[in-house]
């Protein structure tokens, strides 16, 4: 087919039409464009395709129009290998059979309430979405019969294989028609599939999407060289840059996820972690706050970034690169999608990440372009060049002035000039931004070599952990606790405060699992002073020392008598020692 292919070219009803116009998708992608004909046709099909290609929509849309609206019964039957799948598909279901009043669907998987199924089960729908085990405990139950089920798909199939759902799978297509047709989504073409195939379709059309065509075109792949200790700061400035209305920040560990969403709470960003130890009803809850914009942060492990489906996430980022090139594959596959842009930000810290990019290069055939961190100066210019677009924005919009035209004559009679009106709102609106990103300022690059200058050796003859997955300027660690130098001596193994720093006490410590960088990130965050100019801290069992600044001492105090830290009530006073 050519590739100015429209929908309206695919044989589909103008309810689809309708729905698919509504959702912003403007051609079929490789994919939809191939297998839609041939499912409607009633062919068996294989598709290999990988997430972002638009697969979903590719068998979703041929089966509403395929299915009778007036016969409440299953007729037709997708499988998927996770609960979040299962939901993000018959989600899709819901939006594209908008128009067709009478077809409904429902999405069956364990970890929700077994009667609540059941009973839309009972009300009858036509399209049953389902995890293989719980589509079979309904099977067994008798409250899902396929006696008419024309149809099934299973949708990632591989995957369903590799968490050993073959039983499942085989079971469930026995209990269907022998006249029947059979759809395969998967990624690879490995012998399990293959055999499943011949087993249980007849002549498929084998319909195979090279990489190349994954959705990799329409995002933009970037890196940035940065210390482990640094990652933070850049994301955070990144993000405040571009102002993304939505993101995804993915890292490799459960634990991280969880710190990388705290700290992003303390620079006063709206995030939420999602990983494998949130039930599903809390994953449930934090991607609805996510697709109302409640959270603009998703924090996310691999094994969670299946069920993340929002069109309109407009960057990923890799906190931490990913162990495998499909993982990475499947991360930038949340931005890109439905026809838009975005942008896949990846942090290296060191030759092993060099060589990550270089292999992921290879893999998805595309360029990822290295990136200087943006200076003070070029973060302020991008802030103009947001704010100018804004005015231009707002004014284009048509809606009733008057109100705000009364305030400006108001702004006029006063005895101030267009430019000065202009002028003071230009401060209220940047203002504060702008003095931040001043406060802020550091240039990664002379950054590092300052820490590589004066790391080398602590007087003790003990080398500095620079990089350490605890994060913050570490000493050596000895009996007393965990010390952040600052690359300051310490003279008969204490440290000695500075004359112009207080050094403050504060009631958490180890045993309340608080590291240097959570403590720089509480004061920094809360008191709104830079983290740079916190001294040193010292971190014992039971409590803490951290140095600041003389002028602020007062002002951290009273910031963070009512502020926790990881969760613990923070006390924090002078210290008499």
């Amino acid at each position: 087919m050519e590739n100015n292919t429209k929908f309206s070219d695919l044989g589909i009803s103008k309810e689809i039409l309708q729905a698919v116009e509504e959702m912003g998708y403007t051609q079929p992608s490789p994919i939809q464009e191939q297998a839609i004909p041939y499912i409607l046709e009633g062919h068996d099909v294989i598709g290999q395709a990988q997430t972002g290609t638009g697969k979903t929509a590719a068998f979703a849309i041929p089966i509403i129009d395929l299915v009778d609206a007036d016969f409440h019964k299953p007729q037709a039957i997708i499988l998927c290998p996770t609960r979040e799948l299962a939901v993000q598909v018959e989600g899709e279901f819901q939006k594209l059979a908008k128009h067709h009043r009478k077809i409904s669907s429902v999405a069956i998987y364990g970890g929700e309430s077994i009667d609540k199924q059941i009973r839309i089960l009972r009300k009858g729908v036509q399209i049953v979405v389902g995890t293989p085990g719980r589509v079979q405990d309904h099977i067994d139950r008798g409250t899902l019969k396929l006696d008419d089920a024309g149809i099934i798909v299973l949708d990632e199939a591989d995957e369903m294989l590799d968490m050993g759902f073959r039983d499942d799978i085989e079971a469930i297509l026995q209990e269907m028609p022998e006249e029947r047709q059979t759809v395969f989504f998967s990624a690879t073409m490995a012998k399990p599939i293959m055999d499943l195939t011949r087993k249980y379709q007849n002549e498929p059309h084998i319909i195979k999407i090279a990489k190349k065509e994954l959705t990799v075109d329409r995002i933009e792949q970037i890196y940035y060289e940065v210390k482990p200790t640094l990652k933070m700061e850049l994301m955070v400035r990144l993000m405040t840059v571009n102002n993304y209305n939505l993101s995804v920040v993915f890292c490799n560990t459960k634990r991280m996820t969880d710190e990388v969403t705290e700290s992003l709470g303390s620079r006063g960003i709206l995030a939420e972690a999602l990983h494998g130890d949130l039930s599903q009803a809390q994953r449930d809850k934090v991607m609805g706050k996510f697709r109302k914009g409640l959270c603009t942060v998703l924090v996310a492990t691999d094994v969670a970034a299946r069920g993340i489906d929002v069109d309109n996430v407009e960057a990923v980022f890799n906190f931490d690169l990913p162990l495998d090139e499909e993982y990475y594959v499947h991360r930038i596959g949340r931005t890109g999608r439905a026809g838009k842009s975005g942008v896949a930000i990846n942090f290296v810290t060191g030759r092993r990440d060099m060589q990550k990019i270089k292999d992921l290069e290879r893999f998805t055939k595309a360029s990822i372009t290295r990136m200087d961190p943006p200076s003070v100066t070029e973060l302020i210019d991008m802030k103009k060049r947001q704010l100018v677009k804004d005015v231009h924005r707002t004014l284009a919009k048509d809606e009733d002035n008057q109100i705000f035209e009364e305030t400006l004559g108001q702004l006029l009679t006063e005895g101030l000039t267009p430019e000065q009106v202009a002028l003071g709102l230009i401060k209220m609106t940047m203002g504060e931004a702008v003095q931040e990103l001043r406060d802020q300022d550091f240039s990664l690059p002379s950054y590092q070599d300052r820490r590589r200058e004066r790391g080398e050796r602590s007087e003790r003859g003990g080398r500095f952990e620079r990089g350490s997955r605890d994060g913050g300027r570490r000493g050596e660690r000895g009996e007393r606790g965990e010390r952040r130098e600052g690359g300051r001596e310490r003279r008969g193994g204490a440290r000695t405060t500075e004359a112009n720093m207080t050094r403050l006490f504060l009631n958490l410590g180890k045993k309340d699992r608080i590291r240097p960088n959570d403590i720089v990130g509480a004061i920094a965050g809360e008191a709104g002073i830079p983290g740079k100019s916190i001294g040193g801290i010292d971190i014992y069992e039971n409590f803490s020392f951290v140095d600041v600044p003389k002028k602020d001492a007062d002002h951290v105090i009273r910031t963070m008598k009512h502020n926790t830290i990881k969760g613990k009530t923070v006390n924090m006073e002078i210290s008499k020692g």
